[in-house]
């Protein structure tokens, strides 16, 4: 798999100008064809897996076929900004009709629209051929092939993988299961920063006095013992030394 994504790079380097969108190969997106899914990946590993439905035509990229291309291609387009989940869209416009899940009757093209650029000979035409990944309202039929040559989403799915996707992602579909890629390593929360940098403010000003002049509790406390301690010390040292002979004799009940 990196093999042949690092020739199809190595030919978009040497024809730039061919491509309005630059590249970013550190987000891609696998479509099985097999597996029915799409599969997000960021620097090579593995964040998310989505259904999908690709064409009940079958696998091609044919002129005037309703055909699932094929190998690499790329985002070249996103369409649907802070569109509305089942946002009616024709001829990538918003009509203005929003339609529910499984709406009766109608399978428009809805909520977001992901338009693919074919990097290869064998998916040339897709960009031509308007395919898409973009929801449908026919959400029952997500997870088989049943559409007349683009990828289709659930909204819900459409929104979310639409927000994690840049211009330029590649995009690769294939007919075979999904390949085993590792697991993303989760993020850290911002949360959970922040409570840390909370908590190592608090810790350096108990360990220091604050920028007024004024002492916490805690150090009033601390500063208190060691007073004390002071004191004692003090006290020990103030004692007179008696020699060992003085000692002896004041230790000596018949002196």
């Amino acid at each position: 798999m990196l093999r042949p994504l690092a020739v199809i790079l190595s030919l978009i380097s040497i024809a730039p100008a061919l491509f309005a969108t630059q590249i970013d190969p550190a987000h891609q997106l696998i479509i099985s064809v097999r597996d029915q899914k799409v599969m997000l990946l960021e620097n090579g590993a593995m964040v998310t897996t989505y259904p999908v439905s690709t064409s009940k035509f079958g696998l091609g990229d044919f002129l005037g076929r309703m055909t699932t291309p094929l190998g690499y291609l790329m985002v070249a387009q996103k369409i649907g900004d802070n569109a509305p989940v089942g946002a009616v869209f024709h001829n990538r416009r918003f009509t203005g009709e929003i339609l529910t899940p499984n709406a009766p009757g109608r399978d428009p093209v809805i909520t977001r629209i992901i338009w693919l650029r074919g990097l290869e000979a064998q998916n040339a035409h897709a960009f031509y051929r308007c395919i898409y990944i973009h929801g449908t309202p026919q959400e029952k039929t997500i997870g088989r092939p049943a559409s007349y040559g683009c990828i289709r989403m659930k909204s819900s799915d459409i929104a979310a993988l639409y927000n994690q996707v840049p211009l330029g992602a590649i995009v690769q579909i294939i007919p075979d299961r999904l390949p085993k890629v590792p697991k993303a390593s989760p993020a850290r929360s911002s949360n959970t920063m922040t409570v840390q940098v909370e908590k190592s403010n608090a810790q350096e000003r108990l360990a220091s006095p604050s920028t007024s002049g004024s002492l916490t509790v805690e150090q009033m406390r601390m500063a208190g013992a060691l007073a004390a301690e002071r004191l004692k010390s003090q006290a020990r040292k103030a004692q007179p030394v008696l020699n060992k002979g003085t000692a002896m004799v004041q230790n000596n009940p018949r002196a």
